[in-house]
C-alpha cells in the first residue's frame, strides 16, 4: 500500500460534516478508501457525503447518524457499522466540542467529558473486534496541545464543583492521549496501532465558537485541510505502520506533557472510563 492508496480500506471518521473531520474524510476518500461519516445531523451528513463524492469522484462514502453525547446512540452507531462491515481498517476519533458553561448530557455526564473522551473510548472498544479483523488496523485520536493545561480530578472528572470550560476541554484532550497510550499498550502492534495528534490551530466553528476573539486572526490560522494532514498521515502512511502510542504534530512525533505520559494515570483513566460507560472490565 502506497502513501497515496487506501483502496480496499474501510475508514470510519467521527465529526465528519465540517472542518478537520470532513477534510480528513475527503483526503482518505481521495486515496480510494471507503469512508464512513459518523455525524449527528442527517442533513449535514448527506451534504458532506455528496460534497466528498463530487470532489473526489469516490462514491464509496457512507453515513451513520449518532449524537455522540448519548451513549445509547454511540452503541447503536457501533452496531450499525459492525453490521455493515466485517472489518474496519481505520477509526479516526475526530469529533470534539467546547462549552463555556457546564452542560450535562442525557446520561448525566458533563458534555465535554462525554463527547471528547467517553464517546471515542466507547466507540473504539465496541469496534475493537472489527478493527482486529482489519489488521493491520489503526486508531487515530485527535487531541490538542491544549492538553498541557489538563489536570484530571479523579474524584470529580465532570467538574461538578468549580467548573471551567477551558480546563474541562484541556482535561478531555489530556484524556485523549492517556487513552491512546493505554490502548496501544493493550493491543499487539502488528494487529492495531493507536496514535494521537495535535492538528494545529485551525479555523473551525469549534474554535470560533469557543474562543470568539481569535476570529480576528483568522487569516493566520490553518485551514481544515492543513489541520487534517496529520490525521490523514497517521491513517494512511506506511511510515507509521509500526508506530503506536505516539503523539504527533505536523506529521512528526513529539513529546506530550509529563501528565500525558503517566502510565498509572492511563490505567486509572481506562478503569474510570469503563465505569462511566458501563463496559465490562477487560
Amino acid at each position: 500500500m502506497t502513501d497515496r492508496s487506501m483502496k480496499g480500506r474501510v475508514c470510519v471518521i467521527t465529526g465528519a460534516t465540517a472542518g478537520i473531520g470532513q477534510a480528513t474524510a475527503a483526503g482518505l476518500a481521495q486515496r480510494g478508501a471507503t469512508v464512513v461519516l459518523v455525524a449527528r445531523s442527517r442533513d449535514k451528513a448527506r451534504a458532506s457525503a455528496e460534497e466528498i463524492i463530487r470532489a473526489t469522484g469516490n462514491e464509496r462514502v457512507q453515513t451513520v447518524i449518532a449524537d455522540l453525547s448519548v451513549q445509547a446512540q454511540v452503541r447503536a452507531a457501533a452496531s450499525e457499522i459492525a453490521d455493515r462491515f466485517p472489518a474496519i481498517h481505520v477509526l479516526v476519533n475526530n469529533a470534539g466540542m467546547y462549552t463555556r458553561r457546564r452542560e450535562v448530557t442525557a446520561d448525566g455526564i458533563e458534555m465535554q467529558l462525554a463527547v471528547n473522551h467517553l464517546a471515542p473510548f466507547l466507540l473504539t472498544n465496541l469496534l475493537l473486534d472489527r478493527l482486529r479483523a482489519g489488521a493491520p488496523a489503526r486508531v487515530v485520536n485527535v487531541s490538542s496541545d491544549g492538553h498541557k493545561g489538563g489536570r484530571i480530578r479523579w474524584d470529580d472528572p465532570g467538574m461538578a464543583n468549580g467548573y471551567g470550560g477551558l480546563r474541562a476541554y484541556a482535561n478531555t484532550k489530556l484524556m485523549n492521549i492517556l487513552f491512546t497510550r493505554e490502548l496501544a499498550r493493550r493491543e499487539d502492534v502488528s494487529v492495531l496501532t493507536a496514535n494521537a495528534l495535535h492538528p494545529g490551530v485551525v479555523g473551525t466553528s469549534l474554535l470560533f465558537g469557543g474562543f470568539a476573539p481569535i476570529s480576528l486572526f483568522k487569516r493566520f490560522l490553518r485551514t481544515p485541510e492543513q489541520g487534517a494532514a496529520t490525521s490523514i498521515h497517521l491513517a494512511s502512511s506506511p511510515a507509521v505502520a509500526k508506530i503506536t502510542g505516539g503523539y504527533f504534530k505536523d506529521e512528526k512525533p513529539i513529546q506530550p506533557s509529563a501528565a500525558a505520559r503517566d502510565d498509572d494515570a492511563s490505567r486509572r483513566l481506562w478503569a474510570l472510563s469503563e465505569q462511566l460507560t458501563g463496559l465490562a472490565p477487560r
